[in-house]
């Protein structure tokens, strides 16, 4: 497949001053002692291709088939010094893209400049992709809300031409509980979009045969481990990343050039629709196919016209006047021989400190979890891509901020997660572990995250805090948070108006807060001190019941103060009185 390409590119290349800058680049990046050179990786399929040491978590799409056409010749050139994601004059045909897929990419890359600023995800990236992999959605044949007309569905990827990648979605996505399938206008297969699935359009669901969703789902995707993808060899492993193929590399590059250089919108469903693809002259599996276009594709022969078997190495395989003898028998394809991952049994924790951890919001997690892949018998097995999904209620990420991360394992079959970091939301998560395309057994840790503690709590003044009945105290009470004699930021606490100094129970009259709709409420939770570990409550107002009552600040780790509050005839009050709530509030 790589070969029969490289020789469509290299020929365009000779014409296309665009594609000789793209390949020279590639080549440089490549070239021996070039830094993030790519380690050659070989495939089920048997065939050698790069990829770069920053993308051992295999890619977005299973290398499935892709668009091959290169820009046009007369690409619009404002500037050769351009750069990448500043506004663009109109260009020629093919640089027009489909309303709505357009609105998509931009929207993406907007998310993305806020989240992960450091990526420097431009669109047109996003546009280069879209293009080779689904042709901008079948020419922007989709709904108003993005939604595809019809599924866009890759050929099964069974070994056949194509890489190996088993059932992964019981058919969900792709409709195949036999082999995986690259789905939607950024052609992610079921088990990425899993994890990197988002949703782009706010309709509450991530939804692949959406472009909004794809497109930002792929910004994610493209922007994770960290990359600056203003940076040449970020931005090439990157693009390896969600199909590892120089060709694909240097094809993508090409369609980001010619973007930059100009680009417009046009109608949805007006777009050009690419007529080459580089699973070209390889034989067609049955079962949900590749992108429906306007002409026929080797996925989707013309109504009445039976998909025929192509011949190994060239020919368009649906050509008509090559009519197939039912009677002749076929030669049944042979079986890949079996992968590092197909030996795997199950996972095993790698230490024997147990699979419970624990840390303080805001902390990273001392002991960094891993899995160790093994046989039947017990045996290691190295090179094996481990999947680890954090899942629960927190804000717990990897380092780098995500959700997931994927690992090979070493040569002793261990595979070790990124570091995980807690955020400020306290609770307990799961963190599973699985090998990419398997469903086998794995090992999963229980993860607790714990407040941010103070262990002393002082009000910073101690002017009396005192009310006349129906009116308002004078000031706002602040306190200080303490751990171990330095200032705690963002410490939870909680206020409470108390029966008394021996019970914590909440009291059913006297002073209160106000909600936000101004109904009395004697218990605030979600406070929060500030990087000086100060904390300011809010105003305190009184009902019509004098006496003495107690408010009580407290957080975890132990800090509590107590602070007495008089209600009585003839006090200092405000100015105007509030109105007096119903004392059984």
């Amino acid at each position: 497949m790589a070969a029969h390409f490289g020789r469509r590119l290299r020929k365009g290349a000779a014409t296309t001053a665009v594609a000789a800058l793209a390949v020279a680049a590639l080549s440089a990046s490549e070239a021996p002692g070039a830094t993030g050179a790519p380690e050659p990786l070989q495939t089920s399929a048997g065939l050698s291709t790069p990829v770069p040491e920053a993308s051992a978590d295999g890619n977005a799409t299973g290398n499935s088939p892709y668009y091959t056409d290169l820009p046009p010749l007369d690409s619009p050139a404002p500037s050769p010094s351009a750069v990448i994601g500043t506004p663009v004059s109109r260009g020629e045909g093919e640089a027009g893209i489909p309303a709505t897929v357009l609105a998509a990419y931009k929207k993406a890359e907007a998310e993305l400049r806020a989240s992960k600023p450091g990526c420097n995800l431009p669109w047109q990236l996003l546009a280069a992709i879209g293009k080779v992999e689904s042709g901008q959605a079948r020419g922007g044949r989709v709904y108003a809300d993005g939604t595809t007309v019809s599924p866009i569905i890759g050929p099964q990827l069974d070994g056949n031409g194509f890489a190996l990648i088993k059932d992964t979605d019981h058919g969900a996505y792709d409709g195949n509980s036999s082999y995986d399938q690259a789905i939607g206008p950024m052609q992610f297969i079921p088990s990425t979009w899993a994890w990197a699935g988002r949703d782009g359009n706010d309709d509450g669901k991530a939804d692949p045969n959406n472009v909004y969703d794809a497109a930002l789902a792929a910004g994610h995707y493209l922007c994770r481990n960290g990359w600056d993808l203003s940076q040449d060899r970020d931005l090439h492993s990157a693009i390896l990343s969600y199909n590892n193929s120089s060709d694909y590399l240097a094809l993508v590059l090409n369609w980001v050039d010619y973007y930059r250089r100009g680009t417009h919108s046009v109608p949805d469903g007006a777009g050009g629709v690419p007529a080459h693809r580089s699973d070209d002259g390889f034989p067609r599996t049955s079962g949900p196919t590749a992108p429906h276009t306007s002409r026929p594709t080797p996925e989707s022969p013309e109504p009445g016209k039976p998909s025929r078997p192509g011949k190994p190495g060239g020919g368009d395989p649906s050509t008509p006047g090559e009519p197939s003898d039912p009677t002749t028998p076929t030669t049944p394809p042979t079986s890949p021989a079996p992968t590092p991952s197909d030996t795997v049994h199950h996972l095993t924790s790698p230490d024997q400190d147990g699979t419970e951890l624990t840390a303080t919001a805001g902390d990273a997690f001392e002991r960094r979890i891993g899995a160790r892949a093994v046989t039947k018998d017990g045996a290691p097995v190295a090179t094996v891509r481990v999947r680890f999904t954090i899942t629960g209620d927190t804000d717990t990420t990897f380092a780098g901020g995500e959700k997931v991360a994927v690992v090979r394992t070493d040569a002793k079959g261990v595979a070790l997660a990124p570091r995980l970091r807690a955020g400020e939301k306290a609770g307990t998560f799961k963190v599973t572990s699985t090998v990419v395309g398997r469903q086998i057994k794995g090992v999963d840790y229980t993860a607790t995250v714990t407040p941010r503690p103070a262990d002393k709590l002082v009000r910073t003044a101690d002017t009396p805090q005192t009310c006349v009945p129906g009116g308002e105290f004078a000031g706002q009470i602040e306190v200080k948070a303490t751990y171990k004699g330095a200032p705690a930021a963002k410490v939870g606490a909680t206020a409470t108006l108390v029966k008394s100094a021996d019970s914590p129970v909440e009291n059913i009259a006297g002073p209160y807060f106000k909600d936000a709709n101004g109904q009395p409420v004697r218990t605030l939770t979600g406070l929060t001190t500030d990087a000086n570990g100060l904390l300011t409550l809010p105003k305190l107002y009184a009902d019509l019941f004098s006496g003495t009552y107690l408010l009580r600040v407290t957080t975890p780790g132990g800090g509590s103060v107590t602070v007495e509050l008089k209600v009585a005839a003839g006090e200092t009050a405000s100015a105007s009185p509030s109105p007096s709530p119903s004392a059984s509030s």
